[in-house]
């Protein structure tokens, strides 16, 4: 069936190209902070192509009409953009061209490439400036067109901040500034713009709510070795607020940006990071500026967290886990005796999240996932598309939460009745590989790439395996996907190599996803730690963070070696430890045989 408004704003989209001579058109997920997630301002995409995952490029001709995404989507979008003229391209598959290797084989000499140069981080607008050049074309990155069509566009979010007291953030702006500047001097920059939305909260101790589920508000800095200054939206941050600080610190408008780059930066050697700073950003520092190209600071910075940072995590993720558990006995209750849907269960894991203290949103949409349905990585349930639980097969649920005290992330996939011999395969297998990687023990210096084949030696030892990372880092109440860690086995080759530290927090959540049949994934959060020290050097450790109960009744015993058995009854006692108290009479009854061993 034809989505006539799909292909009604396409046509409209190219109708404004052939007024302005535009031959190809890039519309990315994306704000002009480079964020995962973005506010409803930002998702033209999504508008363009009814494709609501969360990463997606529209590449848009007159005769082409391209979205590329990643793994996580592949089924989601292949629903979604049914009946829309838009052909989905998967990326990393083989044989499927990258964005840009499909503008290098497709732009012809003399044609123009438009983009809003605001929404495409610096470093992939480099790549397209190169192509324009090799193919004598022409890079036009100050065109959002897709803004005279869009005429309801949501306008800007405007939210005002709060200031994260000592007890919770663990360390003053002032020492974190004072470590910025080392590595600034370390550099030899005397200037650092940063454009990282949750990297700026973390460094004035800031919190905002401009994006759903991300404590951030949007905002540019620009520091020097003697002050900084603070881009944000007027009136969301007063002066007594800005004075509280401690720094030296100009509250400046949001939109000035460019303009004191323009009139205030001129012989600087300016730090910003081409991953993260907008295409347009970074053209106006680079034209007065010398630019060193290198990570922001802030980023290593904030994913080590400080020790009050981490006994909060804890008493956190303690309580979160108590409502999942929670919530897990209260499925396997209900579903004997009454209807509910994926909808409803998720908004009963919601309501328990809400009950605990400090608590102040989800960290993102709760996935409530029923069979087939959790085939797709990142499904959601609305109450129009809800499916109805049944006595059989398997609930995946990922959820997460943001709290004073940390955010959260974790999924369990709940068996609801009978399943196949071969989804208690995947499922064992599943389980065996996040138990394999809780229980790493490996040197100092090893990255995700290093650990990410202990989760998925079970799953590749039959050929099988997930399109996606095993693990990412965790924010410190922001984003519940942060870097620059994760558990990858491809991350090396993405320029992703990043050592383990103590201190960091790392999700891990091997899974499988049969198309028309079902989606299995168990995730724990887990805390980096160092181990002993020895001639051979530092080991490293993880401390789990999530205890909650793994389903035994979706388990096949035949598959499990010995270590395996010892690994899982050990997770398990110590959740019923951790978890018991916390309970009433029959909750605790229940998680008592919940958590036998094998």
């Amino acid at each position: 069936m034809e989505n006539l408004i799909i292909k009604g704003r396409i046509e409209a989209l190219r109708n404004k190209m052939r007024e302005q001579g535009i031959h190809w058109y890039l519309v990315p997920t994306a704000d002009f902070h480079n964020s995962e997630y973005v506010n409803e301002y930002f998702k033209a995409r999504e508008f363009l192509t009814g494709f609501t995952g969360s990463n997606g490029t529209l590449v848009l001709s007159e005769h082409v009409a391209g979205l590329w995404t990643d793994g996580r989507y592949f089924i989601q979008a292949e629903k979604e953009l049914e009946g829309t003229e838009v052909t989905l391209y998967r990326m990393s598959e083989e044989g499927v061209l990258t964005i840009t290797e499909f503008l290098q084989e497709h732009v012809q000499a003399g044609e123009k490439i438009g983009l809003d140069g605001r929404v495409i981080p610096a470093a992939l607008g480099k790549q397209f400036a190169k192509i324009a050049g090799e193919k004598k074309a022409v890079l036009c990155y100050e065109e959002d067109i897709v803004d005279a069509i869009w005429t309801d566009r949501p306008p800007l979010p405007k939210n005002r901040v709060i200031l994260l007291p000592d007890k919770i953030s663990g360390e003053t702006v002032r020492d974190k500034l004072k470590k910025v500047h080392s590595k600034m001097r370390e550099l030899g920059a005397d200037t650092f713009v940063l454009g990282k939305l949750d990297d700026i909260m973390w460094l004035f101790n800031l919190r905002g709510s401009d994006i759903s589920c991300n404590p951030v508000a949007l905002s540019y800095a620009i520091i020097t070795l003697n002050a900084s200054m603070l881009f944000v939206q007027d009136g969301v941050i007063t002066k007594e607020q800005a004075e509280s600080l401690g720094v030296p610190l100009q509250i400046k408008s949001y939109g000035d940006i460019t303009q004191v780059i323009q009139t205030q930066m001129k012989g600087k050697r300016v730090l910003t990071d081409i991953r993260n700073i907008n295409y347009t950003i970074f053209n106006k520092i680079e034209e007065n500026n010398k630019v060193i190209e290198e990570k922001n600071p802030t980023d290593l910075l904030k994913a080590i967290k400080n020790p009050i940072e981490i006994q909060n995590i804890r008493e956190t993720y303690l309580k979160d886990s108590v409502a999942v558990t929670k919530f897990i006995y209260w499925v396997k209750k209900i579903i004997r005796n009454k209807t509910i849907t994926e909808v409803e269960a998720a908004d009963y894991l919601d309501s328990l999240r809400r009950q605990i203290p400090g608590f102040l949103d989800l960290s993102f949409e709760t996935i409530s996932a029923y069979k087939e349905n959790a085939a797709m990585m990142h499904y959601t349930a609305t109450p129009a598309n809800t499916k109805v639980l049944e006595p059989e097969g398997m609930l995946l649920v990922d959820s997460g939460a943001q709290y004073m005290g940390g955010t959260t992330d974790v999924t369990r996939t709940i068996c609801l009745g009978a399943i196949s011999s071969k989804a208690k395969m995947h499922f064992t297998y599943v389980c065996m590989g996040m138990l394999n990687l809780l229980n790493a023990r490996f040197l100092y210096g090893c990255t995700g790439c290093n650990l990410d084949i202990l989760a998925r030696e079970l799953l590749w030892s039959i050929d099988t395996d997930y399109k996606c990372g095993t693990g990412h880092g965790i924010g410190y109440i922001l984003n519940v996907h942060e870097g620059p860690q994760s558990i990858r086995w491809h991350s090396a080759a993405q320029g992703d190599d990043t050592a383990f530290e103590a201190g960091m927090l790392v999700s891990n959540e091997p899974g499988v996803y049969i198309e028309d049949e079902y989606g299995i994934r168990i995730e724990n959060i887990m805390l980096c730690q160092k181990g002993n020290k020895n001639k051979d050097g530092q080991f490293m450790y993880f401390e789990p963070l999530t205890f909650v109960p793994i389903d035994r009744e979706a388990m096949d015993i035949s598959l499990m070696t010995k270590k395996d058995m010892v690994r899982f009854n050990q997770y398990h006692k110590d959740v019923y430890e951790k978890i018991s108290p916390f309970l009433d009479e029959k909750e605790r009854i229940w998680l008592k045989e919940a958590t036998q061993p094998f």
